[in-house]
């Protein structure tokens, strides 16, 4: 089988530069035989950084970089000579990335923007030369700071991709025929289930040049969340969407069962996704007429309100749209409901990753709960025109703290 484009999930080994050693060191000269100290400051060792960038789709670039390091900072000299800074290490990343600590699972920062720039590493500050030290009761000292230490972690990186309405549905639910329908986007189309195997993103257009974003992930089926089919994987790229479409075909026996074992799934991979808001799409109506349509229509809202109330959603009732994607038939209505929904108030953009409780999967795909990292307070969040001045930037700790010798 070939390898799949479609990468989501990396780790990687981070490391910043340490600083380089301040230098101890007297002048002497036979012009200035007591020339006094004059031993220069180390080099800051170089910071790492996750850089947005949309010109990246998946992490794939990422899959085979085990490690990034840093350059460290370089030694101070003679004649007050600074060590060289080291070189710092971009990582870039496609926007909707998730960063998280690899040994502890806690969440460390998002990048979500093209040219976000985010201090994953701090380098070690370079050590101050003995020159800095010289007073006037203490003319001649012998002594130097060494560096600051370098920081490491190994990351996971986790791609949630960016869209406005994700698709939630059984394999052969029409979910990529209608994507292909809407959109420009060619996802694979069989009449065969699991025919998507990695998410895909298409831009529908709306009336008066307005566009919004549509997210397909690989149809999921009841037992995902034990394992079953591709499990639940492809869910983490929902979690940022504002809204969900669900789609059951028209023919199924029970569509409110099937909808129920959707809704059920979903909870099992993360509660949070039940708080969106929810459309209910009856795909392949080519299948149906239009009296048995209306029939079901009013019942499945009848269903649909006593599921809600029955759970205690407090969300507006769930919307039934009867579409063929192959005939184009309740397209146009489709997206008049989206566009709807997508901009009404109650429906605002939740950023599930941000939250004090969080859903991480880990390589075999585990779920665990943990609350945000305390080092998440430490993460910097620059401007790409504000890197240059980092030097001014306040340190955690002060320098004249270190040991010298």
């Amino acid at each position: 089988m070939a390898e799949s484009n479609f990468v989501d999930y990396v780790k990687i080994k981070c490391r910043s530069g340490k600083g380089g050693k301040g230098s101890m060191h007297l002048r002497h000269v036979k012009y200035n035989p007591n020339g006094g100290p004059d031993g220069g400051d180390g080099g800051r060792g170089g910071h790492v950084y996750l850089r947005g960038n949309h010109n990246y789709w998946t992490l794939l670039h990422l899959k085979y970089q085990r490690h990034v390091f840093a350059e460290h900072g370089g030694n101070g000299g003679r004649d007050k000579c600074h060590g060289t800074d080291g070189k710092d290490m971009y990582i870039d990343v496609p926007c909707g990335t998730v960063v998280y600590d690899a040994e502890t699972g806690k969440y460390v920062c998002d990048v979500t923007h093209d040219g976000q720039v985010v201090m994953l590493l701090r380098g070690g500050r370079g050590g101050l030369g003995n020159f800095q030290f010289r007073t006037a009761t203490n003319q001649a000292p012998r002594y130097a700071q060494p560096g600051e230490p370098m920081q490491e972690m190994t990351v996971i990186l986790e791609l949630k991709l960016l869209a406005d309405v994700g698709l939630v549905g059984f394999p052969n639910a029409g979910k990529s025929t209608l994507v292909s329908a809407l959109s420009n986007a060619k996802p694979k189309i069989a009449n065969y289930p699991f025919t998507t195997m990695e998410p895909s993103l298409g831009i529908v257009g709306y009336r008066d040049n307005k566009s919004f974003v549509m997210a397909d992930i690989p149809g999921i089926i009841e037992g995902a969340s034990e394992g079953r089919g591709l499990g639940l994987r492809f869910l983490r790229h929902i979690e940022r969407n504002s809204l969900l479409l669900y789609m059951v075909p028209g023919d199924t026996e029970n569509i409110a069962h099937e909808y129920g074992v959707l809704l059920n799934e979903l909870r099992q991979f993360n509660p949070e996704l039940l708080k969106k808001h929810r459309i209910l799409a009856v795909t392949k109506c080519d299948l149906l007429d239009e009296e048995l349509m209306t029939m079901l229509g009013h019942e499945l809202e009848e269903e649909l309100v006593k599921m809600q109330e029955a759970d205690g959603d407090d969300l507006p009732p769930t919307r039934v749209v009867f579409i063929s994607a192959v005939t184009g038939y309740g397209l146009d209505q489709l997206k008049d409901v989206l566009w709807e929904e997508l901009n009404s108030e109650s429906n605002k953009l939740q950023d599930i990753t941000s939250e004090d409780t969080l859903v991480h999967r880990d390589k075999d795909l585990l779920h665990l709960q943990s609350e945000m990292s305390d080092e998440g307070e430490d993460v910097v969040i620059l401007d790409e025109d504000e890197i240059e001045d980092l030097d001014d930037v306040e340190y955690i700790d002060d320098i004249d703290d270190f040991v010298g010798g």
